[in-house]
This record gives structure tokens, C-alpha cells and sequence, in this order.
């Protein structure tokens, strides 16, 4: 038993709540997937392909930017978002070596992300 994981997580890993809760809206799923590798796209192009207002667009943006799912930057008037893939693979490492060997495998340095 790693009884101190029941007093402290171990590191990085509470930052992963966020990535998890984000997912959990098949719209943001939607969202994720219209993305092409490495691809930037402005927030009217994402609502134009969907069937929702755009103040629903952007707040499901905003839940994948917090989470670090998605990064954004401005030019000029428009925001340009980004799949942050390298912290998407970060946390789904981690979640792969708990998969395969439970807390052992954060014990081993895997935590960090």
C-alpha cells in the first residue's frame, strides 16, 4: 500500500483533474477532433462548424485552455487556438504507466509532467 498518496499526490498530478474534467463534454470532444496536426484556428472558424452559439464555442474553449488541452494567442482581433499536444501526451504517459503498474510506476520518477 503507498499510503502516502492518501496524504499527498504525487507531483503533477493534480494538475491532471482538469485535463479529465475537460474531456468530459462530447462537444469539446468535437472541438478537439476538427484540429489538424499542428493546425491554428481562430475562434470563428471553430464556430462556424458548429451548431451552437458562439459564446458556447468560446466557453468550451475556455475549459480547454485551462486545462491546458488547448493554448491560444492573439493577432489583432482574433484568437488563434493550438491542441497542446505535448502536455496531452504528458498526461496520458503518466495515466499509461499507472494503467500498467498502479502507483509503482509513479514511484519510479513518471509523476512529472
Amino acid at each position: 500500500m503507498f499510503k502516502q498518496f492518501a496524504q499527498q499526490l504525487p507531483e503533477g498530478w493534480d494538475n491532471f483533474s482538469g485535463f479529465f474534467a475537460a474531456l468530459g463534454d462530447p462537444t469539446r470532444h468535437k472541438i478537439l477532433m476538427i484540429f489538424e496536426p499542428e493546425e491554428e484556428i481562430c475562434v470563428n472558424e471553430i464556430a462556424a462548424v458548429f451548431d451552437i452559439s458562439r459564446p458556447a464555442i468560446s466557453h468550451h474553449l475556455k475549459v480547454l485552455r485551462n486545462a491546458n488541452v488547448l493554448t491560444c494567442e492573439k493577432r489583432g482581433k482574433e484568437v488563434y487556438y493550438k491542441v497542446n499536444y505535448e502536455y496531452c501526451t504528458k498526461v496520458l504517459t503518466l495515466t499509461q504507466h499507472f494503467a500498467e503498474k498502479g502507483a509503482t510506476g509513479l514511484q519510479e520518477g513518471n509523476a512529472a509532467a
